[in-house]
């Protein structure tokens, strides 16, 4: 049996072990926690360099890609450096592919996503290929990466206004604690009340709210009646939570495992598992290929 875990900065209220079967291969899938403790992670990595297939790094990205441009954040590498042996993957790269086929099979397969959609995306930094398939679905767009980041009243509406403020700030911001930046621990189950009523109007204006499910549930307001959800990473009582305030569907990008969706972090490690070579060494060509073969679909719940 082969063993993937993830190890996140997340709260370990959310941990979970699964298996499944995957092209023959069966897979132990598990998620340990760390409840934002940076030093607790690396120890844990260091206890489980060498004795499993694959590591996926989660609550936290080690590099984001923005149109041929690599950022590779400082605490997330000095995550991934603790490992020494075992194949360790972010979801950085599946990211880069499944996503985006995700967002076109919306538009091609599904009237959920139609050009001229209202789309309010938390993140774009970390997820530049559903925000490209977004824009290339003829959506209206807007990326809240100022917003749900940093706190900041300004949202970003185009691909190259995205560009041009990466290129402004992210050399920056990658160096900085990334608790500064995201959500990790106990903080993951934090609900900024004054916050949520300033950003209602995001919520309030998209037809879809779209991207990494802590940022969505961050500044969640009471009601979300006719939205549409595009995320990951959601638990049964994420789910129930979005049901009752009123979303319409949810839509995961990952597959639904013991009824969990995981991180892309994890996914991409059965991948590299799968393949049986380092994450360097695996080409864009070869993840897509096992998409294909593993005939991944989005999992799509109508929830009102």
């Amino acid at each position: 049996m082969k063993k993937v875990v993830s190890v996140s900065l997340g709260s370990s209220k959310r941990n979970k072990t699964v298996e499944a079967k995957l092209l023959g291969e069966q897979f132990e899938i598990s998620r340990i926690g760390t409840d934002g403790d940076f030093k607790k992670a690396l120890a844990t990595l260091r206890e489980l360099d060498g004795k499993v297939d694959a590591i996926g790094l989660g609550g936290i990205d080690v590099y984001l890609y923005i149109r041929g441009r690599q950022y590779a954040i400082r605490d997330g590498l000095k995550l991934m450096r603790a490992v020494r042996k075992t194949p360790v993957v972010d979801g950085s790269f599946l990211k880069r592919t499944l996503e985006r086929e995700v967002v076109l099979y919306l538009a091609r397969e599904t009237e959920l996503i139609r050009p001229g959609t209202k789309v309010m995306m938390v993140s774009a930094a970390d997820r530049f290929g559903m925000a490209e398939a977004f824009v290339d679905a003829g959506c209206e767009t807007t990326f809240g990466d100022l917003i749900f980041a940093v706190g900041i009243h300004y949202p970003i509406r185009t691909i190259a206004q995205l560009e041009r403020l990466a290129r402004l700030f992210l050399p920056f911001f990658v160096r900085l604690p990334f608790q500064m930046l995201y959500p990790t621990g106990k903080k993951q189950e934090v609900h900024d009340e004054q916050k949520a009523r300033r950003f209602a109007s995001y919520y309030r204006d998209a037809d879809v709210l779209a991207g990494d499910f802590h940022y969505i549930h961050r500044y969640l307001p009471p009601t979300l009646e006719g939205k549409i959800i595009i995320t990951n990473t959601t638990t049964a009582a994420d789910v129930d939570l979005l049901r009752e305030r009123g979303a319409s569907y949810l839509v995961t990008t990952t597959p639904v495992f013991d009824g969990r969706t995981f991180g892309t972090n994890v996914l991409e490690g059965v991948f590299v598992a799968l393949l049986g070579k380092p994450r360097a060494q695996v080409t864009e060509e070869e993840y897509v290929d096992l998409l294909h073969r593993l005939n991944f679909k989005p999992n799509i719940v109508k929830l009102n």
